[in-house]
C-alpha cells in the first residue's frame, strides 16, 4: 500500500509536468485505501462465502433430489412390473390375435408374391440358358480351328522350325506372340527375339503339350493387350502369308489368331453362364419357399379361430391396465424432467465453486489492487490509469510474492456485466473509462468529485437515480436547507458546477466530521442528523480545475472528461444515426436487448440458485417448483439462443458501422485539436454540445453522394472544413495558422504520412552550439541551425552539401520565396515536412508561408483561403440558447456591424427590439432587465465589455441558462469583452464560452485595409462640412493615413513600438472634430496646436514611453507640414498626397495608387518584416509545440523521457555552473574603491545571488525528480521551462534581461562570469569593456562619468557621455584609454554603420542586425556635446525594448533624422534570438 502511495505520489508529478494537470495522493487517499481494502475484502470474502454456500447447498439438494428420484424410479418400477404381470395373460392374448390374425394375411400375401417371383425366375432361367448356348455355340469354331492348328504340329515341323538360323520377321514374330501368349503368371519377356524363342520352346514334346494344356479361358490382360496391338495388327500375321516361310510357324500362327478369337468370346459368354446357374438355384430355393408357406398358411388358419373366442374378455381386461399404467407413467415423466432439468446446472455450479476457491487465494491481492485502484486512479486518464495498474502495481506485487488473479479485470471485482448494462442503458457511455467511473463512483469511500466538461457524466448519475436524487448548486437560494433535509432523509444530493473552491460552510460535511458519535454533522450552526444511507456527489463543469490538496483529500476526483476513443465511439453512432437511419436503431435495439439479457440472465440464475436452496422437503410433491425450474432453464435457453443470434446480426450491422468510422475518427480528432485551443487562449473554450450541432450540420451540408466509400471521402472532408471555418472565426489572426497547422499535423499523423520525430524536431529545433558559418549567405545562427538538422538521419551531409555548393544554396537561400522553390542537388526529393526543417533553419521568416503552402498542398486551397466574417450567417446558427460572442482587440467596436445587420432585419434601437448596454459600475441591473424585456418580446441584446463587471458574470450565466427556456423564438443574446492580458487574468466564465458562437473583432492589416477603414469613419458629409474644404480634406486625409501608420505599425513588435497601445478609431473621429473646431476657428492652418493636440493629448494619450511618443511626433512633423496644402506631400516612398477630390474619389486613389504592402510604407526598413515574420514564426512553432499531445511521440520513440532531459540538462549545468565570487577575498586583495570597481563588485554580488539560486533550485529539482522531495509549485515550472530549453522564471528575476533560449542563455552566463573572474584579478579596467556582459550597464556608463568628474571636479548632473564610432574590433585594443573606456557588444539595428564614412546608413536586406565597431566612451560637459548632424539613438539591453532601456548615444548621419526615428533604429546589448525554443 505503501508502494502504492508512493507511485501514485509520482504519477501525479508526471501527470501535471505533461498534461498540467493537478492529482494529489493525501494521507487521507492512503487511509481510505486502507480503509477501502479491509471493507471491500471482508465485503468480497463474505459474498464469496455465500456465493460457495448457495452453489453448494444447491449442489446438496441435486443429490439429495437424483437419490430421491431413483428410490422413487425403483418403486414405480416394481408397481409397473406387478400391473405388467396381471395383465400379461390378457395382453398376451390380445397380441397373439392380433399377431396372429396379422401373420396369416401377411402369409397370405408371401405366399403369393412367392408364386409370381417362382413364376418370373424361371421364364428368366429359359432365357438365360438360351443366350449361353447361342454364344458359346459362335466360340465353338475357334476352339475347333486352335485344336486343328495344333493338331497341324508335331515333333518334326517343330524340330524343323527351331532349326531355321534367322527365320523372316513374320516366323519370329509368331514365336513372339506364342512366348507373350505363354508368358507365366502374365509377365511379359522383353526378350522375344529367335534366339529366345528357340530356347522358350525347348524339347518339343513340352512345348507342344503345353499349347495342348494352354489354360485359354485365363488369358492374361497385359498379354492379351501385347498380342493384339504388336502382332495381330500385322498384315503379315497370317498362317497362309507365313505357311509358305513354315509349315509349324503357320500352325502357331492360327492357334494364337483362334485362340485369342476363343478367349474374347468366352469372356463375352462366361458372365451370362454364372447368372444362368445362380438363377437356377435362386429358382430351386424359392420354389421350396413356396412349398413352406402354403404349409404355414394352413396352421395359422386353424389357430387364428381358436383364439377368436377369447377376444372379447381379454380387451376389458386390457382397458383396465392401461389407466394403471398412464398414471404411473406420469409420476414418472415428472420425476424424470425434474432430475434431467437439475443435474444439466450440477457440473457447472461445480466448476463456480472450484472457481471460487481459486479466487479465495488470490482475493487478498486483488482486492489490494482494487482498493488502490478506486482510491487513487479517479483523477487520472486512461493512459496513467493504465501506467499505474499495469506497469506499476502489478509488477510490485508479483515481485513480492502476492498471489493475484492473471489477466485481473478490476471493474468485474467491483461489478458484473448486468449492472455495467444497466448504466448502459440509463445513458453511461460504453468506453471502459466511463465504466471504470461508474465503478469507482458506486465503491468509493470519500465523495466523488465528478470532473464533467462534456456533461456526460452528471446525465448518468440524474438517469440513474431519478427523481429520487436531489440537485442543487452552491449560492442557489435555499441549498443548504436542501443538503440538510438530504442528511436527515437519506437521499442522494448532487452539487452541480462547482469553482474550484468550496463554501467552508460544507467543510465538515466534506469530511465526515461527526459528532455525537457519529450521528450529527454540524452544517453552519446547526447540528444535522446523520442518516447511514446519506450520499453526497459533487460535479464541475471546469476542463482543468485545481483543487487544493485537502478538498481532494476529502473527495474522490474522477475524471468523466470525454476520451478520444469514447467520442470517436459516440460519434460513430452520431453518423450512421443519419446515414443509415435504420441499421442504427437496430444497432441501440440489439445492445439495449443484449443488456437486458445480460440482466435478465443474472436476475433468473440467482433466483433459480434461490429456490433451489430455499426449497424444503421432497421435489418431488412439488409440482409448481419443477414447473418453475422448467420455465427457467427454458427461459435460459431461450435468451442465450437469442443473445448469440444477437451477436451475429450485432456483428454484421458492425461491420457495415465500421465503414464510417473514418468519419468519426476525423471528428473526434477535431474535437482534440480545438479543445486544446484554450492552451492557446482561455477564450477559445468550445462544448461537446456545439460540436455535435457543428458535426450535424457538415453531415448535412456535405454534397449528396451514392457511392458509400465516395460518401464517406465527402463527409470527412464536409467535417473537417466545417470545423475549420467554425473554429477559425474565433480566432485571433496571429492564432489562425497555429490552429490550421496543428490541425493538419494531427491528420497527418492520423494516416501516418508524417514521422513523428521529424515533426518534434521541427518544433523543438534544438540548437545548442554556435558555429561560424563557413559561406556568406548564412549567419552563423543559420549555419549552427543546419549543423543541428545535419545530426538527423535523414539529413546526414546536409551541412557539407551545403558549403560545397555554395553557389546552389546561396540561389535558394536568397530566392524572394524559397518555400515554393525545389531545394538544390538530390535534396529535392526530400518529403514536404523535411523541406519545412531545412527550411526553418536558412530562412526562418518565410516560415508562416512554408506552413500555409504545406497545408494547402495537404489539405486544399480552401483551407488557407482569407475568408471573410459572415455575421448574418453567425446570426443563423445562433438561437436564444446560443449566443454570439465578439471576443475584441483593443481598440475594436463590435457593434457598428451588428447594427447594420439589425437594421436588415428589423431590429433597431428606435424599433425598440435592440438593447445596447454598455456595461461598468452600476450597469448590471439594467443589463438584467434588457434581457429579461427582450427574452419575453423576441428582441436583440447587446452586451458590450462585459469583462469589466467579473463580479456579475455568475449571475449572467445563470439568467442566460434561464432566459433561454421558454423564451421568444427571435430572442437573441450579443455579448462582447476583451481577452485578458494573461491566461492568470482571465475572468469570462467557461459556460458563457463554450455554448456561444464566439467572433474575433480585430482591427484590419496592412496598409491597405487600414486605410480604407479608416477613411470608412467618415462619408461624404464629413468631407464636405468644413468651409476651409480644401485644407480639412488634404489633412483628414494624411490624418487618416497617420491612424493606420500608427495602428498598423503595432504588427511590427518592438522596432515598431516599443509597447503596445490601443488606438482606435474613436481616436482618429476625435481628431477630425478637432480639426474641424479648430479649421474653423483659425483663419490659417494652426499646424503646431494640431500636432501638439493630436500627438500628445489624443493619440500619446496612449503613449507611456518616452521614445514611442518622440515617434508619434515625427510622423505629425511629416505627415501635417504646409507643405501638405502647398506643395506634393510624399506620406510614403511613392504614395504621393492626394490632390483635391471627394469621398469615393479618396477610396479609388488608395486603390490605384497606394504600392504594394511593404515596411517602407510605415517608415520601417524591409528588414523589419523580416524580424517580424521570424520572431512569429518561432512564437508559432514553441505554441505549437506545447499544443502536442503529450503522448503523440512515445519515450522510446524520442530515446528519453522528459525527466531523463531534465535530468541531463540539470547535471550538465550543475556540473559546469562555476563557484561563487569570494567578495571577502576579492575586497581585501583589492584595495582600490574606484567607480569601475565598485560597478565590479556590485556585479560579481549580484552575479553570485544568481549561481546560488540556481544551483540550489537545481538541487531541489533533483531531489523532486529523485522523489525525495514533493514537485512544489515552483519546481513544477523549472522543470517545464527546462524542458522546453526555456530560462526558469525564479533564474530570469535574479538575472539580466535576456531573449536567448536555456542553452544559450547559460553559455553567455559563463562567457560573463569568465569577464568578471578576468576583471576581479587586479581591478585593472579591461582593455575592452564588454558592456553586453553587465547586469546593470546604466551603472558602468555612470561610472565612466564619475571618474571624469572625481578627475576634473565636474558637476555629475553637468555631464554627459560622448561617443566616438572607431574603425576598429575589441583584438586591435591591448590597453584600456586614459580616459573613458572602449565598448564592444553593441549591435545595430533597422540600421548599419557604415565604418568608413563613419555614419549611419542603411542595412543590407535581411541582415537584421549588425555588429559595431568598438565605442569610444567618454565624459564630457553638456555644453561640449555635439548635436548636429546626429541621431539620438537608445541604447536598449535586448529586442524586447521598452523596459531594456540603458542609455541615449549620439551617432552620426547625414540623413534626416526622421528617417532613423521612423525605423526604429536603436543599439541593442543582445541581439541574436534564439531558433532554439
Amino acid at each position: 500500500m505503501a508502494h502504492v502511495h508512493s507511485s501514485v505520489r509520482e504519477m501525479s508529478a508526471c501527470y501535471y509536468q505533461n498534461e498540467r494537470r493537478y492529482s494529489y495522493a493525501t494521507p487521507r487517499s492512503f487511509l481510505e485505501q486502507i480503509s477501502l481494502f479491509k471493507s471491500l475484502l471482508k465485503r468480497k470474502r463474505e459474498e464469496v462465502q455465500q456465493r460457495k454456500e448457495h452453489l453448494g447447498n444447491g449442489i446438496q439438494k441435486l443429490r439429495t433430489t437424483a437419490s430421491q428420484v431413483g428410490n422413487l424410479k425403483a418403486r414405480l418400477a416394481s408397481q409397473e412390473a406387478e400391473l405388467q404381470l396381471r395383465n400379461h395373460d390378457a395382453e398376451a392374448l390380445i397380441t397373439k390375435i392380433g399377431l396372429q390374425t396379422e401373420k396369416v394375411s401377411q402369409e397370405k400375401a408371401i405366399a403369393d408374391a412367392e408364386e409370381q417371383k417362382v413364376a418370373a425366375i424361371q421364364t428368366e432361367v429359359s432365357q438365360k440358358q438360351r443366350e449361353c448356348e447361342a454364344d458359346l455355340l459362335k466360340a465353338e469354331p475357334a476352339l475347333v480351328a486352335a485344336k486343328a492348328a495344333l493338331n497341324t504340329l508335331n515333333r518334326v515341323n517343330l524340330t524343323e522350325l527351331k532349326t531355321f538360323p534367322n527365320p523372316p520377321n513374320a516366323v519370329t514374330n509368331v514365336t513372339a506372340a506364342v512366348m507373350v501368349l505363354m508368358a507365366p503368371r502374365g509377365r511379359v519377356p522383353r526378350d522375344r527375339s529367335w534366339k529366345a524363342a528357340k530356347i522358350f520352346m525347348g524339347k518339343v514334346d513340352d512345348f507342344l503339350q503345353a499349347l495342348i494344356n494352354y489354360d485359354k479361358e485365363h488369358i492374361p490382360e497385359n498379354c492379351l493387350k501385347v498380342v493384339n496391338e504388336q502382332y495381330l495388327k500385322d498384315p503379315e500375321f497370317n498362317p497362309n502369308l507365313i505357311r509358305t516361310k513354315s509349315f509349324a510357324a503357320a500352325g502357331l500362327c492360327a492357334w494364337v489368331i483362334n485362340i485369342i478369337k476363343f478367349y474374347e468370346v468366352y469372356c463375352h459368354v462366361e458372365p451370362k453362364r454364372q447368372a444362368l446357374a445362380q438363377t437356377n438355384l435362386d429358382l430351386a430355393a424359392a420354389t421350396e419357399k413356396l412349398e413352406a408357406i402354403r404349409r404355414k398358411l394352413m396352421d395359422l388358419d386353424q389357430n387364428l379361430s381358436k383364439l377368436t373366442a377369447s377376444f372379447e374378455k381379454a380387451t376389458a381386461e386390457k382397458v383396465r391396465c392401461q389407466e394403471e399404467v398412464n398414471q404411473t407413467n406420469k409420476t414418472i415423466d415428472l420425476a424424470n424432467r425434474l432430475v434431467n432439468e437439475l443435474e444439466s446446472e450440477k457440473i457447472r455450479w461445480g466448476q463456480s465453486i472450484k472457481s471460487f476457491e481459486t479466487q479465495e487465494k488470490t482475493l487478498c491481492g486483488d482486492v489490494v489492487l482494487t482498493a488502490a485502484f478506486v482510491s487513487y486512479v479517479g483523477s487520472f486518464t486512461r493512459q496513467y490509469r493504465w501506467e499505474l495498474v499495469d506497469c506499476k502495481w502489478i509488477p510490485f506485487l508479483q515481485q513480492v510474492s502476492i498471489p493475484i488473479t492473471e489477466g485481473l479485470d478490476l471493474i468485474a471485482m467491483l461489478t458484473d456485466d448486468a449492472t455495467i448494462a444497466t448504466w448502459n442503458n440509463e445513458g453511461l457511455p460504453n468506453d471502459r473509462m466511463s465504466t471504470e467511473n461508474a465503478a469507482i463512483l458506486t465503491h468509493c469511500e470519500r465523495w466523488p468529485l465528478i470532473i464533467d466538461p462534456q456533461q456526460q457524466g452528471i446525465k448518468w448519475i440524474k438517469n440513474k437515480y431519478g427523481p429520487d436524487l436531489k440537485v442543487t448548486h452552491l449560492g442557489q437560494k435555499g441549498f443548504l436547507n436542501a443538503i440538510e433535509t438530504a442528511l436527515t432523509f437519506g437521499d442522494v444530493i448532487l452539487i452541480e458546477n462547482l469553482k474550484e473552491t468550496v463554501d467552508p460552510v460544507l467543510g465538515p460535511l466534506l469530511g465526515r466530521n461527526t459528532i455525537k458519535k457519529g450521528k450529527y454533522i454540524r452544517i453552519g450552526d446547526k447540528e444535522c442528523e446523520f442518516n447511514k444511507n446519506f450520499r453526497l456527489i459533487l460535479h464541475t463543469k471546469l476542463a482543468n480545475p485545481h483543487y487544493k490538496p485537502e478538498l481532494q483529500a476529502q473527495t474522490t476526483l474522477l475524471n468523466f472528461t470525454v476520451t478520444e476513443d469514447g467520442l470517436e465511439a459516440q460519434l460513430l453512432a452520431e453518423v450512421v444515426s443519419i446515414e443509415r437511419p435504420d441499421l442504427e436503431r437496430l444497432k441501440l435495439v440489439l445492445t439495449k436487448q443484449q443488456n437486458d439479457f445480460k440482466i435478465e440472465l443474472t436476475r433468473l440464475e440467482n433466483d433459480l440458485l434461490l429456490r433451489l436452496s430455499a426449497a424444503e422437503g421432497s421435489f418431488l410433491d412439488d409440482s409448481d417448483l419443477v414447473e418453475h425450474l422448467e420455465t427457467t432453464k427454458a427461459t435460459v435457453a431461450e435468451i442465450e439462443h437469442k443473445v448469440m443470434q444477437a451477436r451475429e446480426n450485432e456483428g454484421k450491422i458492425n461491420e457495415t458501422r465500421e465503414c464510417y468510422r473514418p468519419v468519426a475518427a476525423r471528428a473526434s480528432l477535431l474535437y482534440f485539436v480545438i479543445n486544446d485551443l484554450r492552451k492557446i487562449n482561455p477564450m477559445y473554450q468550445f462544448s461537446l454540445k456545439a460540436f455535435n450541432t457543428l458535426f450535424h450540420r457538415a453531415i448535412e451540408q456535405a454534397e449528396k453522394v451514392e457511392d458509400t466509400q465516395d460518401r464517406i471521402g465527402v463527409l470527412i472532408e464536409s467535417i473537417t472544413h466545417t470545423t475549420f471555418l467554425h473554429a477559425s472565426q474565433a480566432l485571433f489572426e496571429k492564432d489562425k495558422l497555429t490552429f490550421l497547422a496543428q490541425m493538419t499535423f494531427q491528420v497527418l499523423l492520423r494516416r501516418q504520412e508524417i514521422d513523428p520525430l521529424e515533426l518534434d524536431f521541427l518544433l523543438r529545433f534544438p540548437v545548442d552550439h554556435t558555429y561560424s558559418s563557413p559561406v556568406d549567405f548564412l549567419t552563423a545562427q543559420s549555419w549552427s541551425a543546419v549543423k543541428a538538422v545535419a545530426l538527423m538521419e535523414e539529413f546526414r551531409g546536409l551541412d557539407r552539401d551545403v558549403e560545397a555548393s555554395a553557389k546552389q544554396w546561396r540561389k535558394w537561400v536568397e530566392s524572394e520565396c524559397p518555400e515554393k522553390e525545389k531545394l538544390p542537388q538530390e535534396w529535392k526529393k526530400k518529403s514536404l515536412i523535411q523541406k519545412l526543417i531545412i527550411l526553418r533553419a536558412v530562412r526562418p521568416d518565410r516560415m508562416t508561408y512554408a506552413l500555409r503552402n504545406f497545408v494547402e498542398e495537404k489539405l486544399g486551397a480552401k483551407y488557407v483561403e482569407r475568408s471573410r466574417l459572415d455575421l448574418g450567417r453567425a446570426c443563423e446558427e445562433s438561437s436564444p440558447a446560443t449566443p454570439v460572442f465578439f471576443i475584441l482587440s483593443p481598440g475594436v467596436d463590435a457593434l457598428k456591424d451588428l447594427e447594420v445587420l439589425g437594421r436588415r432585419l428589423g431590429f433597431t434601437i428606435d424599433s425598440g427590439k435592440f438593447h445596447n448596454v454598455s456595461l461598468g459600475q452600476g450597469q448590471e441591473l439594467e443589463a438584467e432587465m434588457a434581457l429579461e424585456k427582450a427574452a419575453i418580446g423576441g428582441h436583440w441584446v447587446i452586451l458590450q465589455n462585459i469583462h469589466l463587471v467579473a463580479k456579475w458574470l455568475g449571475t449572467l450565466e445563470k439568467l442566460l441558462e434561464k432566459f433561454s427556456q421558454g423564451s421568444h423564438g427571435d430572442y437573441r443574446v450579443f455579448m462582447s469583452a476583451e481577452a485578458a492580458p494573461s491566461p492568470q487574468e482571465h475572468i469570462i466564465p467557461q459556460g458563457l464560452l463554450e455554448n456561444s458562437i464566439k467572433i474575433t473583432n480585430e482591427p484590419p492589416t496592412g496598409m491597405l485595409a487600414g486605410l480604407h477603414a479608416a477613411l470608412c469613419n467618415f462619408d461624404q458629409d464629413t468631407l464636405e462640412m468644413c468651409s476651409k474644404d480644401q485644407e480639412f480634406k488634404s489633412i483628414l486625409f494624411s490624418l487618416c493615413y497617420f491612424h493606420a501608420c500608427v495602428a498598423g505599425r503595432l504588427r511590427f513588435g518592438p522596432q515598431g513600438w516599443s509597447r503596445s497601445y490601443p488606438f482606435s478609431s474613436g481616436d482618429l473621429t476625435i481628431c477630425a472634430n478637432i480639426l474641424y473646431n479648430y479649421l474653423e476657428a483659425s483663419p490659417k492652418v494652426p499646424w503646431e496646436d494640431l500636432r501638439y493636440l493630436f500627438g500628445e493629448i489624443m493619440y500619446g494619450g496612449h503613449i507611456t514611453d518616452a521614445w514611442d511618443r518622440k515617434l508619434c511626433r515625427v510622423y505629425l512633423e511629416e505627415f501635417m507640414n504646409p507643405s501638405l496644402i502647398e506643395d506634393e506631400l510624399m506620406l510614403a516612398p511613392g504614395f504621393v498626397a492626394p490632390p483635391y477630390l471627394d469621398y469615393s474619389g479618396y477610396q479609388q486613389y488608395i486603390e490605384d495608387k497606394l504600392p504594394p504592402e511593404s515596411p517602407a510604407l510605415y517608415g520601417l526598413h524591409p528588414n523589419a518584416e523580416t524580424e517580424f515574420l521570424t520572431v512569429t514564426s518561432n512564437t508559432l512553432f514553441r505554441t505549437l509545440l506545447e499544443m502536442q499531445p503529450r503522448h503523440a511521440v512515445s519515450s522510446e520513440e524520442l530515446g528519453q523521457s522528459t525527466e531523463e532531459k531534465v535530468k541531463n540538462i540539470l547535471d550538465d549545468i550543475l556540473e559546469r555552473l562555476p563557484e561563487e565570487f569570494n567578495m571577502a577575498e576579492i575586497t581585501q586583495n583589492n584595495p582600490d574603491r574606484s567607480p569601475y570597481a565598485l560597478v565590479c563588485f556590485q556585479e560579481c554580488e549580484r552575479m553570485n545571488v544568481l549561481i546560488q539560486e540556481m544551483r540550489v533550485s537545481l538541487q531541489r529539482l533533483d531531489l523532486s525528480l529523485k522523489g525525495e522531495l514533493t514537485l512544489s509549485p515552483d519546481v513544477e515550472a523549472q522543470l517545464s521551462a527546462l524542458s522546453y530549453d526555456r530560462v526558469p522564471d525564479t533564474w530570469n528575476k535574479l538575472a539580466y534581461p535576456s531573449t536567448y533560449g536555456l542553452a544559450q542563455w547559460f553559455n553567455d552566463l559563463l562567457l560573463r562570469c569568465r569577464e568578471l573572474d578576468t576583471w576581479t584579478q587586479d581591478l585593472t579596467l579591461p582593455a575592452v569593456v564588454w558592456l553586453s556582459g553587465f547586469f546593470n550597464p546604466q551603472s558602468f556608463l555612470t561610472a565612466i562619468m564619475q571618474t571624469m568628474a572625481r578627475k576634473n571636479e565636474w558637476p555629475l548632473d553637468r555631464m554627459c557621455l560622448t561617443i566616438d564610432v572607431t574603425k576598429k574590433t575589441k583584438e586591435d585594443y591591448s590597453h584600456p584609454p586614459r580616459e573613458g573606456a572602449y565598448l564592444h557588444g553593441l549591435h545595430l539595428e533597422g540600421a548599419r554603420w557604415d565604418t568608413q564614412s563613419g555614419i549611419l546608413a542603411d542595412a543590407r536586406l535581411k541582415e537584421l542586425t549588425s555588429t559595431m565597431p568598438v565605442i569610444f566612451a567618454k565624459a564630457i560637459t553638456v555644453d561640449r556635446q555635439e548635436t548636429k548632424h546626429t541621431y539620438e539613438c537608445p541604447v536598449y539591453k535586448t529586442k524586447a525594448r521598452g523596459l531594456t532601456y540603458v542609455w541615449t548615444f549620439r551617432l552620426r548621419s547625414r540623413e534626416k533624422l526622421a528617417k532613423w526615428v521612423l525605423a526604429g533604429v536603436a543599439l541593442l546589448l543582445e541581439a541574436q534570438t534564439a531558433l532554439a525554443l
